[in-house]
């Protein structure tokens, strides 16, 4: 049963994530990943996992949505630089004789 249940919630958060922006997929990307690293690494230590997994969640979705940021920046530059290119590139083809 307890297979059933995991597999069944596994399949509903696959399909409840397939509208989201990529800024939200990259958060909560980062969040889960987060949340897994810190209960493992609280476990590991003797800690709280719950608290650890609170924490690793909170740190990995800034890391997620601060990482996106980047993404679109970076991306937004080489649009800007390709759009120059361009420009510059069709100015120069002509020649006059």
């Amino acid at each position: 049963m307890k297979k059933i249940i995991a597999i069944s919630s596994v399949v509903f958060l696959a399909a409840g994530c397939s509208n989201m922006s990529t800024t939200e997929q990259r958060t909560l990307s980062g969040a889960s990943i987060g949340a897994a690293a810190g209960a493992v690494g609280t476990a590991i230590f003797h800690g709280n996992p719950i608290w650890g997994a609170v924490g690793g969640a909170a740190v990995g979705a800034a890391s997620g949505y601060v990482y996106d940021s980047y993404e679109k920046e970076k991306q937004e530059q080489y649009n800007q630089g390709y759009k120059a290119g361009q420009s510059a590139g069709s100015g120069s083809s002509s020649t006059s004789k």
